[in-house]
Formats: C-alpha cells, sequence, structure tokens
C-alpha cells in the first residue's frame, strides 16, 4: 500500500520525526530505518530490542494517529497517479485483487477509503494477519491464497526492497513502482506511476504459467 497506492514515505517521516522529538530521542535515519517494515519492528529499533509488547503498541498506535492526523488534509495529493482508475478498471474487468501490506490495519481503512477504493479487494493481508513480515514472502503467499490464485500467476507491485524480496521469494511477477528508489533491477518491469503507457502493454503479454 505505502509507495504504491500512496506516496507516504515523506509523511511518515514527519511523523516519526516529530513523535520522536517529543520524546527526546534521535531520528537521525529514521526514513531508511522504517521503510518496507513492520510497525514493532521499527519500534524496537528505535526504542530497544527487549522493550514490553504494551509499549510497542503504545508507540505505534501514537505514531500513526499523528501520520493519519498530518495526512488526512493531504491524502488525495498524496496518491500515486493512475492508482485508482488502474485499481478500479482491473476490478471491474474481474480480475483478482488483492493487498498485502506491513501497514497497521487503521491506515490500510484510512488510506482505502480516503482513495475511493475500499472494497475492491477480494482480500487485504495487513501486517498483524502474519507471522511474518515482509521480507518474508508470507504476506503475499496469504494474500494469493485468499483470492485463489497460484502464486506464480500473481502481479504484484511494490516499491521497497523489502517488498520486492518477499514478492520475488513468493514466486510472483514483480512491477516495482519507482516511488521510493530510483531503480529496481530485480524487477520485470519498472515504473514510476500507474500511467506508463509500458504497463498496460506489459501486462497484455502476461500469460499463466
Amino acid at each position: 500500500m505505502d509507495g504504491v497506492v500512496i506516496n507516504s514515505t515523506d509523511m511518515h517521516t514527519v511523523a516519526w520525526e516529530r513523535y520522536l522529538a517529543g520524546l527526546n530521542v534521535n531520528a537521525n535515519g529514521i526514513m531508511s530505518r522504517m521503510l518496507g517494515k513492520r510497525n514493532d519492528q521499527i519500534v524496537r529499533d528505535l526504542f530497544g530490542p527487549h522493550l514490553p509488547q504494551a509499549e510497542v503498541d503504545r508507540h505505534g498506535s501514537a505514531k500513526e494517529s499523528l501520520y493519519r492526523e498530518l495526512m488526512t488534509p493531504v491524502l488525495e495529493q498524496h496518491l500515486v497517479p493512475g492508482v485508482a482508475a488502474f485499481v478500479r478498471e482491473a476490478a471491474e474487468a474481474g480480475i483478482p485483487l488483492a493487498m498485502g501490506t506491513n501497514a497497521e490495519p487503521l491506515n490500510v481503512d484510512f488510506v482505502l477509503q480516503g482513495a475511493g477504493l475500499e472494497g475492491l479487494f477480494g482480500a487485504v493481508v495487513d501486517g498483524h494477519q502474519v507471522s511474518r513480515p515482509k521480507p518474508d514472502p508470507e504476506v503475499y503467499l496469504e494474500a494469493a491464497r485468499r483470492i485463489g490464485v497460484p502464486p506464480g500467476d500473481c502481479i504484484v507491485f511494490e516499491d521497497s526492497p523489502g517488498g520486492m524480496a518477499a514478492a520475488r521469494a513468493a514466486g510472483a511477477r514483480l512491477v516495482a513502482l519507482l516511488t521510493t528508489l530510483s531503480e529496481a533491477p530485480q524487477a520485470a518491469l519498472a515504473i514510476r506511476d500507474f500511467t506508463d503507457p509500458r504497463l498496460p502493454e506489459w501486462l497484455a503479454a502476461q500469460r499463466p504459467l
């Protein structure tokens, strides 16, 4: 979701910086430390590996609440160009759609509702529904299982190194969104956004394994 449906890296970075500043915690390198990771991983990286789960949850919830507060008035401006039309057209064509994300459930609902995409995904697998977050392939294997499509016949759109590794480990075909990285040589196709004219041509050439 993050970096594919919505350009959120900068806003997540700002939210973490503001939250950590209030606690006098050093936020140096926060963007690279958070990218593609689940909240519990980020919190333990920042506050220590032995932090009690209740504290992990409290810090994560507080930061995500701040993120949603900051993003609410500008959410539409941060949607990846062309993504809403792409998802709607695929859903109308009867193509099985799933979302696999490390994001918090409240953030998933927040973004899908804000983008007008709620109800279009046959499955949504968030970071709390799997035991091993990306870069482990579990989230994508579970998403494929829920929509009844072999992983090898799935096309995964990803922006982060961990997410791309997860997609490839799942055996899916990878399309990289260059919203976060400048290149993705491991992807079958790398595009800036969903308006890239190469995307429909590439999709039309795909066949089941």
